[in-house]
């Protein structure tokens, strides 16, 4: 169901990070593909089962990743796309969704909102509503990067993975097929400190919503977790920390620096993750997802812009 262009993508280590962390570092790389990010999994296999039962139209909620991957997979099958998006959100990933040729919504409001105006557009026009992450579609098109994961474990070696937290597709994906094929590799999920619900509702065993949610790491933003992912998240993630967002610039500025990679923040979360708490990782062998490079130009440039020299700048 899924493209090749989104499979296979680039695992190596990358040992031009490891004297800044502390630690062997390999990079799972899921930016070169057409969306530039991992979400093209997910909006795939949704897709082509839609593709496949006649439909037609689908509507999401988006901080813009998936928007962009609904709209490319969309595209390609004759499927028309609404979605719904802050009117906060990264101008150059909204721009990508019109470029795409899906309809684009904006809601004054946090992504909570998005997710409410795309419900009741779904309910209106009797047409598909994707969520990210409670459509077990969304889960299993992130898993296929456990698969191959699994696949380069014996020549690769490693025995952590980090992984972005957000809605939780990504985490529960790739920590299913982790714990089932490979158990003793320890899965760690990470999350913003300014955007915690996930992670407080995996310590706390029960969903956590919290009141705002405000982070550079726009991909991950979040108040209210889904329940049902909670659930799996238990089941897959050994554990779940929380990062700053001094911690994320920093980390975004390494990947830029030491690695040659332009990334979102969200992308930066398991850099940030082994900057924080160098001595948990000290002596193991990381992977760290690098899941998404869709970034606003200017605000790019601020954050890598002292690159070279200089303590990590404060985030905005």
């Amino acid at each position: 169901m899924i493209d090749p262009v989104f499979r296979d993508t680039p695992l190596y280590r990358c040992e031009a990070l490891e004297p800044d962390l502390g630690c062997a570092v390999s990079i799972k790389l899921e930016t070169a593909n057409p969306v530039r990010s991992f979400k093209g999994r997910g909006t795939e296999v949704v897709t082509s089962l839609l593709a496949g039962n006649g439909s037609r139209a689908a509507v999401c909620a988006s901080a813009g990743n998936l928007g962009q991957a609904l709209a490319w997979s969309g595209r390609g099958r004759g499927i028309d796309v609404t979605v719904v998006a802050s009117r906060h959100a990264t101008a150059a990933k909204l721009d990508r969704i019109r470029a795409l040729g899906a309809s684009l919504e904006l809601v004054d409001g946090d992504h909570e909102l998005a997710r409410e105006r795309a419900a009741e557009i779904a309910r209106h026009d009797g047409i598909r509503l994707v969520e990210d992450s409670l459509d077990i579609e969304t889960c299993e098109g992130a898993a296929t990067i456990g698969l191959e994961l699994v696949d380069a474990l014996p020549s690769a070696g490693f025995d952590t993975v980090l992984v972005a937290l957000g809605g939780g597709a990504l985490a529960t994906g790739v920590g299913h097929v982790l714990k089932t094929l490979a158990p003793g590799v320890e899965v760690i999920c990470v999350q913003p400190l300014g955007a915690p619900a996930m992670t407080r509702s995996y310590h706390q065993r029960r969903v956590v919503v919290t009141e705002f949610a405000e982070s550079i790491a726009d991909g991950v933003v979040g108040r209210r977790p889904i329940p049902v992912v909670l659930d799996d998240l238990l089941q897959v993630a050994d554990d779940a920390v929380l990062v700053r967002e001094s911690s994320i610039v920093a980390g975004v500025r390494l990947l830029h620096d030491r690695a040659g990679l332009v990334v979102e923040p969200s992308a930066a979360l398991g850099v940030a993750a082994l900057l924080e708490d160098p001595e948990r990782f000290a002596g193991r062998h990381v992977v760290t997802i690098v899941c998404g490079s869709n970034v606003d130009v200017d605000a790019y440039h601020r954050w890598v812009g002292a690159a070279g020299g200089g303590a990590p700048v404060s985030a905005p």
